[in-house]
């Protein structure tokens, strides 16, 4: 068979609509699954930006610690073991602080403790 007798034999009407239909229901998909969630994403960034204070540890997005010795305008003066460096606030990745980490260093200085007190009663 040939192509366009395939075509011609298809039903004329209605098709149309049916595409506009699932069309829309593609779009509407799309904006609840990947739209909505980024555009969420990127205010809770916004906003976690513009809470950090003076004396907050952070992680930039380069992966360099340390924390926020002056909060201006347009950015943060960050303290580190090398200095002081300017960055942009769009640079702060996330905070680094015992809420955020308290579990894991909880348990890494329990541990030293345990050894201790079984030295001393030996």
């Amino acid at each position: 068979m040939n192509i366009l007798t395939i075509l011609q034999a298809a039903p004329q009407g209605g098709g149309s609509s049916m595409m506009l239909i699932m069309m829309g229901v593609m779009f509407v998909g799309f904006y609840f699954l990947m739209i909505r969630p980024q555009m969420k994403k990127q205010k809770q960034e916004k906003s976690f930006q513009e809470n950090l204070k003076v004396g907050s540890r952070v992680v930039l997005t380069s992966g360099l610690h340390g924390r926020i010795a002056q909060v201006q305008d347009d950015g943060f003066v960050i303290e580190t073991l090398s200095g002081k460096l300017k960055f942009e606030k769009a640079a702060v990745s996330r905070e680094f602080t015992d809420n955020r980490f308290g579990e894991k260093a909880a348990k890494n200085e329990k541990a030293p403790e345990k050894k201790e007190i079984e030295t001393e009663k030996k």
